[in-house]
């Protein structure tokens, strides 16, 4: 009984402990949507403002008389609601992250918890430079293009929904693409690649910057450029970061790799040595030293001229003197049968 009550009692337990967990999870969820409900009210008001803002790359370059249009009904309100909604997302991302940040902290190592803080503040980061990097630099050249080669007598007039979807959809590659270095600071640091091994690799990783930069800016080396060449370099930042921070990292699994190719050498090695041994091949012996295949049959393998030593021609002379003793021996039993065969004979 004593036993059933304990057991009852640390399931109670850890039945506290889960909805402890779950309130706490509750509780935060709640915090994240407020701060973006209070920031979304907040920024409502200036919806329009924000919005002739987000479009001012393509309306500087729009010609005089043209003006983007709203196809839906429900467009106008729709819209700006959604960009104001984005934007209320963006700016509390920090916050939001703050407070996954707390439900998790508990459940980490120390040691986890000062590499996994400033990865989190450099992504944050890296991914703000990456939509002003778009907003500024790729945006007008991109939307220059778009309309320059615009067929004469053919006015642009952008839809605001198609604009928006395009401007959310290039904001959020380059703010993905922008955190190359977390993306390789994170592989060193869980043992997955190292640095050198990386740097190996250059020639893909510059090639397949190009390859994104083709997808997602116009079909022109100078646009294309703008992005890879900004990948490529946070690329190389990664593996600075990585060589300086993981040191001490790089350094032993360096030291686990050389010992794991030792292992499989010997491994690989041993059994291989044991066949040889066992049966040895035409080139080599028992021991696996090379035999010369021309005169293996005929000539000796020792380094001697093909003659007998003293030593050799002495024990060849005793084996012949001792076969012959044995010889003598014989003959005389053979010799001695038929006398007593006789002698037995007259005595019977």
């Amino acid at each position: 009984m004593a036993e059933q009550n304990t057991h009852d009692h640390d399931v109670d337990e850890q039945e506290l402990t889960l909805m402890d967990h779950l309130v706490e999870l509750r509780d935060r969820l709640l915090r994240m949507v407020l701060a973006v409900l209070i920031v979304f009210i907040a920024l409502f008001a200036f919806s329009e403002d924000i919005f002739t803002l987000a479009a001012e790359p393509l309306l500087n370059l729009m010609p005089e008389g043209t003006s983007m249009i709203a196809t839906g009904v429900t467009s106008p309100f729709l819209v700006p609601f959604k960009l104001v909604l984005m934007l209320s997302l963006l700016l509390t991302i920090p916050y939001l992250l703050h407070q996954i940040w707390g439900f998790i902290a508990p459940g980490l190592y120390s040691h986890e918890k000062r590499m996994v803080t400033p990865l989190l503040i450099s992504s944050v980061v890296l991914f703000y430079c990456g939509i002003a990097f778009a907003y500024f630099v790729i945006f007008p050249i991109l939307f220059g293009f778009f309309i320059g080669i615009a067929p004469e007598g053919v006015a642009v007039m952008t839809d605001i929904g198609q604009y928006l979807d395009f401007i959310l959809a290039i904001f959020l590659a380059f703010g993905i693409a922008f955190e190359v270095p977390v993306a390789t600071f994170l592989l060193v640091a869980a043992g997955v690649t190292t640095p050198d091994k990386l740097a190996e690799k250059r020639p893909y990783i510059i090639i397949g910057a190009f390859v994104i930069g083709m997808l997602l800016t116009p079909p022109d080396v100078i646009s294309q450029s703008l992005l890879a060449v900004p990948i490529w370099l946070l690329f190389e930042l990664g593996l600075i970061m990585s060589r300086i921070f993981l040191k001490d990292k790089i350094k032993q699994q360096e030291e686990e790799n050389v010992i794991m190719e030792n292992d499989d050498f010997q491994l690989i090695e041993e059994p291989v040595a044991a066949a040889r041994s066992d049966f040895p091949d035409d080139d080599h012996d028992a021991q696996g030293n090379p035999i010369n295949p021309d005169n293996a049959d005929n000539e000796p393998q020792d380094g001697d001229n093909g003659e007998l030593t003293d030593e050799e021609m002495e024990r060849l002379l005793d084996e012949a003197e001792h076969e012959e003793e044995e010889n003598s021996r014989d003959d005389e039993m053979d010799d001695d049968e038929p006398d007593q065969t006789e002698k037995d004979r007259k005595d019977h």
